[in-house]
């Protein structure tokens, strides 16, 4: 009896090539022929483990007809990139499978770069050309409603394991289009974690819980990978579990560890111009949709004064992130962004609702040679004249650089006592009597 044809299969197979070829050419000829073997039709009826299965089966015939002298780990890589090409992001898929990598930099179809423990190195891992590339970031912008194209030669979006991609092409890109992705692995660092690494303290620890407990408002600062998204998703983690969470973000990478939380994430214009959703328009909204708290993934334009507001009318514990160095450059910075989204305001009016806004500074920092380091903990104390007035409760004071290249320091308190523990206790928050006491807390690597 004659075997059933797979139900995917849409007509025999051509004969077999002739002469040898490398991998990559035999690779590029058996996915041409898997797609010209495909009922496209029939493809909607199995379900993705059943149809991955399915023409695995087709590409495993197809590589023992063109090909049969190919070894089992040849014919093993030759179906597996064959089915990464028909199902996922191609040569991208080795790179999100491997363990350790934090960015992937592709700088054209034929430079890709990693970054592992805090090392930028180049990967063997290559595309065709530039069309091939393209081909890859179109699939993946496409399915979370972005584009990218001549008209709209970037974007930003995230892949179904929550990393955050940033693209350019041409023209804009001149050799070639241009991927950054920041990697989110599927299950978020921990507060242990990050205890391990040396990210922080435990007395640290013990402040923030309460801050968030207490429902202050805050702040993460940082540079580009300096660990913010991280810490907010790590703080997160002691929010109330019956508290209402909205979070607003460009491309969503937030993953917060509550229940009740609603994710909101902005829409570029269509390609008319028409249609777009930015985070001013979703903050304002999600005031209206009784949030305990608001977080912004990241502050970047006319929605910070909105936020600022938010935290000032009610919403208390609220959360964002911004790009500055150091506490008192986030303040210039919030200042910065108000006034280029258009809105006039004077100085110390901007200032003052700030500082009654703002309760507590984390400031995160990347060290030489990779650390991350939360190296402040300041608090927003008020307004004095027109300056808004901080003090530091925590720091990280750096001592050198190892063998390795890599920065090493230590903790320290500033002996300065928070005028937020009233509000603290009145949240049942209790603190240890000597925790703000000055004192070098410990030697971190």
């Amino acid at each position: 009896m004659a075997p059933t044809p797979s139900p995917v299969v849409n007509r025999p197979g051509r004969g077999p090539i002739q002469g040898e070829k490398s991998f990559d050419d035999l690779k590029t000829l058996i996915h041409g022929k898997l797609v010209d073997k495909l009922d496209l039709t029939r493809l909607g009826d199995l379900e993705g483990d059943t149809l991955r299965r399915e023409i695995r089966l087709v590409v495993e015939h197809l590589c023992d007809t063109e090909n049969p002298l190919l070894n089992r780990s040849e014919r093993e890589r030759l179906i597996e990139e064959v089915l990464d090409e028909t199902f996922g992001f191609g040569p991208l898929e080795l790179l999100l499978k491997e363990q350790g990598v934090a960015d992937i930099m592709i700088n054209g179809p034929k430079k890709v770069f990693i970054e592992r423990k805090g090392k930028i190195e180049r990967s063997p891992v290559t595309f065709r050309d530039n069309a091939h590339l393209l081909q890859i970031l179109d699939r993946i912008v496409s399915k979370v409603g972005r584009r990218v194209d001549e008209t709209s030669p970037m974007v930003d979006a995230r892949l179904p394991d929550g990393s955050r991609l940033n693209a350019i092409i041409p023209p804009l890109a001149l050799d070639g289009p241009s991927i950054t992705i920041r990697r989110f692995g599927a299950n978020p660092l921990s507060l242990e974690d990050l205890l391990r690494f040396g990210a922080f303290t435990p007395e640290m620890v013990m402040l923030l819980e309460g801050a968030i407990k207490a429902r202050l408002n805050m702040i993460i600062s940082g540079g580009t990978g300096s660990g913010k998204t991280t810490l907010l998703n790590t703080l997160s983690s002691f929010i109330q579990p019956d508290h209402r969470v909205i979070t607003i973000e460009d491309a969503a990478e937030l993953q917060l560890q509550q229940e009740h939380i609603l994710r909101l994430e902005t829409r570029p214009p269509n390609i008319e111009g028409r249609g777009g959703v930015t985070a001013t328009d979703l903050v304002k909204n999600a005031l209206r949709m009784r949030p305990d708290r608001v977080i912004i993934g990241e502050c970047r334009g006319a929605e910070t004064l909105d936020m600022l507001q938010a935290m000032n009318t009610g919403h208390e514990g609220s959360m964002t992130t911004i790009h500055a160095n150091n506490p008192r450059d986030s303040v210039a910075r919030l200042e910065t962004m108000i006034m280029m989204g258009g809105i006039e305001l004077p100085l110390k009016a901007l200032r003052t609702q700030f500082a009654n806004a703002v309760d507590l500074i984390v400031q995160a920092n990347r060290l030489q040679g990779g650390p991350r380091k939360i190296t402040h903990i300041t608090e927003v104390v008020g307004l004095e004249g027109d300056q808004v007035v901080m003090q530091d409760i925590f720091l990280f004071v750096q001592d050198g650089i190892d063998e390795q290249g890599r920065a090493f320091g230590h903790f320290e308190s500033t002996g300065v006592r928070p005028t937020f523990m009233d509000r603290l206790e009145r949240s049942g928050v209790r603190l240890p009597a000597n925790i703000f006491a000055a004192r070098r807390l410990n030697n971190v690597k």
